[in-house]
């Protein structure tokens, strides 16, 4: 239901990349509910340039947690309460937020009852993520169940970004041709597609077609090693050479963008964009799958009691085989370039 004495929201999500990407159908709502407000977010350092120029925000607050972390976070703290906000919405479930919320000095303070400090918000819901397709939802969907109250229990708003024309532009010289986009990297072992099964899968992938790789400084090394003993010569390391918002826009117009479960999966259902990705040890129940029109996801089709092992995945396979993965036929991908 709509307040219309709410004026000032801040909304909290510090976590990941991807965990901020799929709180952004909050700051859709909360902009058509209250569309004279100031809505701010607050993100960790880093991450910033996900939101910065956003068109529905107000502000971007920035928590620096790597240096001086609590220092930072009584200067954060003192900032907040003096902003004075009438909302404070926290879609985390670590402390840390929660002692923020707490003591932001909102009057309305909205979470998750998994947080430490949930029982002195005014309200929190359940945040329940399970392996049962049967009972389970969307993160967004529990995402925007935290600001039902003050807006309606609709859950239909997209996850979304905003590239600028500048970010466009930079990757306007890779749109020359047919391309598809590949991110093979995830910071779980678990979570990633082995090295060697993208390379069993480029080296079937029509050598006209353009091959793009996205990632980090750190995956540079990863992804040239993929392309290298691919021998896929339309093959181009882009890791490290792209912000996140350029790896949007390029992702965008994409023929296809495969990606692990992973940060890339949420940036390529931002820009709706066609997309495939592949679960290895984790399952699109939790609640983390993507959201494009044109999507889908890619499993092993074997029977196995290990998986899901984990919800984040792990630095090695539990069981020591790896079977979610390396089952997983080339063939099912190869497809979705058709």
């Amino acid at each position: 239901m709509k307040n219309n004495s709410i004026k000032k929201i801040l909304i909290i999500q510090t976590a990941s990349i991807g965990d901020v990407v799929l709180a952004t159908p909050v700051i859709e709502k909360l902009r058509q509910f209250y569309p004279e407000a100031t809505i701010d977010f607050l993100v960790k350092k880093g991450i910033e340039s996900l939101l910065v120029g956003h068109p529905k925000l107000s502000h971007v607050l920035i928590w620096n947690k790597t240096e001086d972390k609590y220092q930072q976070l009584w200067r954060l703290l003192r900032n907040i309460r003096n902003e004075k906000y009438d909302v404070v919405v926290n879609l985390q479930r670590f402390a840390s937020s929660g002692f923020i919320t707490v003591f932001s000095g909102a009057p309305v303070k909205l979470g998750f009852n998994k947080n430490p400090f949930s029982l002195f918000f005014t309200k929190s819901v359940r945040h329940l993520i399970t392996s049962d397709p049967a009972k389970s939802v969307h993160e967004t969907v529990r995402n925007l169940e935290v600001v039902a109250s003050i807006t309606d229990k609709s859950a239909d708003y997209p996850i979304r970004l905003y590239p600028a024309a500048e970010d466009f532009a930079k990757v306007s010289q890779f749109k020359t041709s047919r391309y598809i986009c590949l991110a093979p990297t995830s910071l779980w072992f678990t979570k990633q597609f082995p090295a060697e099964k993208w390379i069993e899968f480029l080296k079937e992938v029509d050598r006209d077609l353009h091959v793009y790789f996205l990632g980090s400084k750190s995956d540079v090394k990863a992804c040239g090693e993929i392309i290298e003993k691919s021998g896929h010569q339309n093959s181009i390391n882009l890791s490290g050479k792209l912000t996140f918002m350029q790896s949007a826009a390029l992702m965008r117009d994409a023929a296809m963008n495969f990606v692990n479960d992973s940060a890339p999966q949420h940036f390529a259902s931002a820009m709706n964009a066609p997309v495939t990705a592949i679960f290895c040890s984790t399952v699109p129940a939790f609640g983390f799958g993507p959201l494009s029109e044109n999507s889908a996801i890619i499993e092993t089709d074997e029977k196995l009691s290990c998986k899901p092992c984990g919800l984040h995945g792990f630095e090695s396979c539990p069981e020591k085989h790896f079977k979610c993965a390396l089952t997983i036929r080339k063939e099912k991908i190869l497809e979705r370039i058709k």
